[in-house]
């Protein structure tokens, strides 16, 4: 992945961030505090991957998550950690590849973990890494949720669709429901979709 943490770097460094700034996924606010129709999730230890500036890590962190969020790019971390000083949210930003995460440091049994537009935009072989990396760290019924951009949707965003979402996470993870980001979709004008697992090891 050097290559794409190179090209990274340079966004960071010469400010070309358009995916800082956009709202919360709704799918991430209807997970954490509910709905009419489902219970918000009880909080516990969350991890965050491909984390950028923190907005959702802490957002989790407000709402009584332990939160560990990681990005492989360090100057987006430090932008994080003064917000989240700014804000008195407790999260502990890592630099670690999600590819490598059993061997980052940052632990494992995490209940919630959150990827806001970090996998659509992988490798094939990366993608593989990804699950295999992310069902080491996950609590054995573990819930996963995923905001993508569509494939074609956007240049220069590789995205991900459904069915291959389903296939690179079966048997391991159970997809639970997939639909629209609306937020997203308005504020960045991309088709985008959230994609919700939990672990059932068979």
């Amino acid at each position: 992945m050097a290559s794409k943490q190179t090209l990274f770097r340079i966004f960071y460094r010469i400010g070309f961030t358009p995916w800082d700034g956009h709202p919360l996924a709704q799918s991430v606010r209807n997970l954490v505090e509910g709905t009419a129709d489902t219970p918000a999730l009880p909080p516990g230890s969350a991890l965050e991957v491909g984390c950028g500036t923190g907005d959702c890590s802490i957002y989790l962190a407000q709402h009584g998550w332990n939160v560990i969020a990681v990005d492989f790019v360090a100057k987006p971390l430090e932008r994080a950690r003064a917000k989240a000083a700014a804000a008195g949210a407790a999260v502990d930003f890592v630099q670690a590849d999600v590819t490598e995460l059993s061997r980052s440091g940052i632990g494992s049994n995490f209940e919630l973990i959150v990827d806001n537009g970090c996998l659509h935009n992988m490798s094939d072989d990366d993608r593989e890494a990804y699950v295999r990396e992310i069902s080491a760290v996950a609590a054995p019924d573990a819930w996963l949720l995923i905001v993508a951009f569509v494939p074609g949707g956007r240049v220069g965003v590789r995205g991900i669709g459904h069915t291959e979402m389903e296939r690179r996470f079966a048997p391991t993870w159970t997809m639970l429901s997939a639909g629209d980001e609306r937020e997203l979709d308005r504020a960045e004008k991309t088709p985008a979709r959230y994609y919700l697992f939990q672990r059932r090891d068979t």
